[in-house]
């Protein structure tokens, strides 16, 4: 054929999905990026089967109304980096459809190229050997193959060969991926997705198989790079003086405002209107810039708002809201500032509510809550500034694109925290009584001060920058990087330990999961004993651990009293001390050791941490 309906492709749509789903347990399998925990399997099969629920029952033939309808699916849908990079390639194709009701096969090649670009354009640091590269390669190679009078058929063929041998190449551009022996999971996910899509233009029918990922694990890691954004979201118009015009240059300010530093930059001229998008810690300078050329129509500056692309459930049951009675919905009370963390584990839940944050989206690393999920809570919580803690690097973009849609409704700044304890840092370090912009400042001050170590069981055998990981053993993990793999989860926490401390250390704080019983608690406690962690606090249930300390200036500054079972101040203390309340000795005290406290329970065992 050499036209392209809008109804053959609704049906090529959901081949797609059922594809992508029947198989997504073998995409998690791939995904061991930088840890073998994989889930990006899951993210893209949630993510197409909220788009593909979009059209199912459209009656149109109009292509671009569905390809249309398709990408905001997609979007509200979208779920992990991969999900949301996903739905920008299907935004960029729809937007390549505009103004046609069926196309032929030069429109429909450009269109993928149009997805293409559109998902570059989303990711602030595009990385190559990922799915990013495959639809780039392949919508390339297809724009150049493809001729006027051509069969969809055979170009879309074309297409999906060129995907493959893409595929096939990332090993060579993302050296993790040949180390280990695998393919971009990502990639590999879209791939899949276009197989269903050739499968519906042959006339093969792809059923829907109910099936469940194998490949899940509770790790506390997260599998995929995302998106940062540090600084200040500044987005403004400039007006060109008109004898500027001709000497305005683009690419000149680019390199510019790079040099500030700033990144996610876009800068684009209509005429004598530039639209300028800029991401920087010196939002003053980047203004500075361009107000050389002319006057300024337009002007927004917000911290940590960044473009990416985001979401609706896509299944459900997943992504539900604590913090609230779902049976009976409430408003809360208008307030000023609010604060929303992402989490799971009904101890971590607890810990974030009574430190500041008034709402929970219960989330992680294998159940990355909506788009959706977030806006919902925003508007819950019914305040005029949110901050919302991802807590995981998979869910950073989800959060960014909350901010993208509430804007001029909400004011919601995203602190890109990537791990639990990052977030727990955050929340303490807020201070309703000072300004928004200093809480910001001092939150992400708190977040670049915390390292965060992991240990979590491996759920393949693979090795990963030198380290020979054994299904079922222990991994320890220090920020992203593998540092052992043990049999025993002790031996993993003591090598953890050693490459997580060092001279500047003030504080270890250790959370325990649901499978960590009183025996190995206790011995944990022995062990910071016995190794020579000079001049550290460990903060490990309710007890305070202080190893072999060399300041005489160093002491507790609260006791926990036996009738409320509350902290209180330590009488012999300075008394300037005990005039304070227990959050301002946090930002008092804090040289000696962070001071705040936990108690409910984590993963359904209760805790109750100091």
């Amino acid at each position: 054929m050499q036209i392209l309906t809008g109804k053959l492709f609704k049906e090529m749509v959901l081949c797609g999905a059922n594809t992508l789903h029947n198989n997504h347990p073998e995409i998690d399998a791939l995904n061991v990026f930088p840890v073998p925990d994989g889930d990006t399997g899951t993210n893209m099969s949630m993510t197409f089967n909220a788009g593909a629920a979009e059209i199912k029952d459209m009656d149109s033939d109009n292509i671009y109304d569905i390809a249309k309808k398709l990408s905001k699916g997609l979007l509200m849908g979208a779920r992990g980096n991969s999900g949301v990079i996903l739905s920008q390639i299907f935004r960029g194709f729809a937007m390549g459809l505009e103004g046609h009701e069926s196309v032929d096969a030069v429109a429909f090649a450009n269109a993928w190229k149009s997805g293409a670009e559109v998902a570059y354009k989303a990711v602030m640091r595009p990385v190559e050997g990922t799915i990013l590269t495959v639809i780039r390669e392949a919508s390339e190679k297809i724009v150049e193959y493809t001729q006027p009078g051509m069969e969809i058929e055979d170009v879309f063929s074309y297409f999906v060969k060129e995907a493959e041998n893409s595929l096939e190449r990332t090993p060579e551009l993302l050296p993790v991926l040949k180390e280990v022996g695998v393919v971009d999971s990502g990639g590999a996910g879209l791939l899949l997705v276009l197989t269903g899509f050739m499968a519906a233009l042959t006339g093969d029918r792809v059923d829907f198989v109910d099936i469940k990922s194998e490949g899940q694990a509770n790790a506390g890691t997260e599998l995929e790079s995302g998106e940062e954004g540090y600084g200040y979201c500044t987005e403004f118009i400039v007006r060109l003086e008109p004898s500027l015009i001709d000497k305005f240059s683009e690419n000149q300010l680019k390199k510019e405002l790079e040099r500030i530093p700033g990144n996610s930059i876009v800068v684009v001229q209509d005429e004598d209107i530039v639209k300028v998008h800029v991401h920087t810690l010196k939002p003053g300078e980047a203004l500075n810039l361009a107000q050389r050329f002319g006057e300024f129509v337009k002007l927004k500056i917000e911290n940590m708002q960044e473009q990416a692309n985001n979401l609706q459930n896509a299944a459900a049951n997943q992504g539900s809201i604590v913090g609230v009675d779902d049976s009976k919905p409430q408003k809360r009370e208008a307030k000023e500032t609010a604060i929303i963390s992402v989490c799971a584990g009904q101890g971590v839940e607890d810990a974030f509510l009574e430190l500041h944050c008034d709402y929970v989206v219960s989330g992680g690393q294998t159940m990355n809550p909506s788009t959706e999920d977030m806006v919902a809570a925003v508007k819950e919580v019914n305040a005029k500034n949110v901050i919302i803690l991802p807590n995981n690097s998979n869910i950073v973009m989800t959060a960014q694109q909350t901010a993208t849609i509430l804007e001029g409704e909400v004011n919601v700044i995203v602190i890109p925290t990537k791990t639990i304890p990052q977030g727990l840092s955050a929340c303490v370090m807020y201070n309703p009584e000072v300004s928004l912009e200093d809480n910001i400042a001092e939150m992400e001050d708190a977040v670049a001060n915390v390292k965060t170590g992991q240990v979590t069981f491996a759920i393949k055998d693979t090795n990963i920058d030198g380290v020979e990981i054994k299904a079922n053993d222990y991994m320890a993990l220090v920020e992203k990087d593998i540092v052992a793999c043990k049999p025993n989860k002790l031996d993993a926490l003591k090598v953890c330990l050693e490459k997580l401390v060092d001279e500047d250390s003030e504080l270890i704080t250790l959370l325990v999961g649901e499978d960590v019983v009183d025996e190995e608690d206790e011995e944990i406690e022995e062990i910071l004993k016995k190794n020579p962690y000079n001049d550290i606090w460990f903060a490990l249930d309710k007890r305070f651990v202080h190893t072999s300390s060399t300041r005489n200036d160093v002491k507790l500054i609260y006791e926990t009293n036996e009738k409320t079972g509350k902290p209180q101040i330590i009488k012999e203390f300075p008394a300037t001390a005990q005039a304070h309340g227990f959050n301002d000795l946090v930002d008092n005290y804090a040289g000696y050791a962070t001071l705040y406290r936990l108690e409910g329970s984590l993963n359904g065992v209760a805790i109750k941490s100091w």
